[in-house]
């Protein structure tokens, strides 16, 4: 079944040959949407790499490793934010420092579009494989390698930005919100045309990243969850089901962060989005859901802003469709639990 975006490209009228089956339910319900995992990409290495990574090398094999997860996504139904951080390397002609008796290694970074000199404290954990105590460090501008003897471990820097405690202050803005179900795979080939876009408008000053979110629906109905019976039984029906949830799910992402007049989107796009809207609405008897955005194994890069929200590390949105549209209320956070956590 076409995204909006593919649809928008050979536009038709939505029809639901499964809208008579057992498998849909009749009574009204409502959805509560929650991220089940998360990761990010560094979406400039594979977009700007014309050619196939060396996988004789570390570097390279890092590379390939990341565009076979991001090829692997266009035959899952899940969604994607492009997230642009301000720009940061590593500082090769700067001086990689050890901790006294202990694995403890600052690195000299270039941040922001002035490529000011900064740097992390990282504290290394020694992996099982290892045959030496202290590993040789090796920097590129992406990429740190540490050979252990036994591996080589190798980090981009936003994978250790990510992963290490650190004081920097550096917004992960959301710029479009897209699905990874593609047949043509162009996210991981770095093909999407609205990514061109969006990297030729923020130019070389940031980084652009894609947050892969993978989501699951709880429903709320009288006649239970539709797509969890015809699962087993019909599992295209339980597929149809999938994708209008990431259809409405997708929307209203797209209101929040993007806004209300989206500018990577064109008008026969959101024409298309909203016929499905209506179309799935209805069929689904959809009176009401809520998007729990709150990023699991994402460290440091778990707060999201965007042109239009205020950063924030969990995001909680009431939602419905009116006229085609999804509209969105951002919610207050629950009170924090025992423990400190919310």
């Amino acid at each position: 079944m076409n995204t909006p975006e593919q649809a928008a490209q050979n536009p038709q009228p939505y029809s639901d040959s499964f809208a008579s089956l057992p498998q849909r339910t009749t009574a009204p319900q409502s959805w509560m949407v929650r991220v089940s995992d998360a990761k990010y990409h560094w979406y400039d290495l594979i977009a700007g790499f014309a050619e196939k990574p060396d996988i004789r090398d570390p570097i390279g094999r890092y590379m390939r490793r990341m565009q076979f997860e991001l090829e692997a996504t266009a035959e899952k139904r899940h969604l994607f934010l492009a997230v642009t951080r301000p720009r940061v390397r590593f500082d090769i002609t700067g001086v990689v420092q050890w901790g006294f008796f202990s694995l403890k290694l600052t690195l000299p970074l270039l941040m922001g579009a002035e490529a000011r000199k900064d740097s992390i404290t990282v504290e290394l954990k020694v992996p099982f494989a290892a045959t030496m105590k202290k590993p040789t460090v090796i920097l590129t501008e992406n990429f740190i390698s540490l050979n252990w003897g036994g591996l080589v471990e190798v980090f981009s820097v936003h994978d250790l930005l990510q992963h290490y405690a650190h004081t920097l202050k550096l917004p992960s803005k959301v710029a479009y919100v897209g699905q990874t179900r593609d047949p043509e795979g162009r996210l991981g080939k770095g093909r999407l045309n609205a990514m061109h876009k969006l990297r030729a408008q923020v130019g070389m000053d940031y980084d652009t990243l894609i947050l892969v979110l993978g989501m699951e629906v709880e429903v709320s109905c009288a006649e239970g969850d539709a797509a969890a019976l015809a699962h087993n039984e019909h599992p295209l029906v339980a597929d149809i089901l999938q994708a209008e949830r990431m259809d409405v799910i997708e929307a209203a992402l797209i209101r929040y962060f993007e806004g209300g007049n989206p500018r990577w989107r064109q008008s026969d796009e959101r024409k298309a989005r909203s016929e499905r809207l209506t179309a799935v609405q209805a069929n689904n008897h959809l009176v009401q859901y809520t998007v729990d955005l709150e990023l699991p194994g994402t460290g440091c890069y778990n707060y999201l802003c965007s042109e239009f929200v205020s950063t924030a590390k969990r995001h909680i949105l009431s939602c419905f469709v009116a006229d085609g549209q999804a509209q969105v209320a951002p919610m207050p956070l629950p009170p924090p639990a025992k423990g400190g956590k919310t």
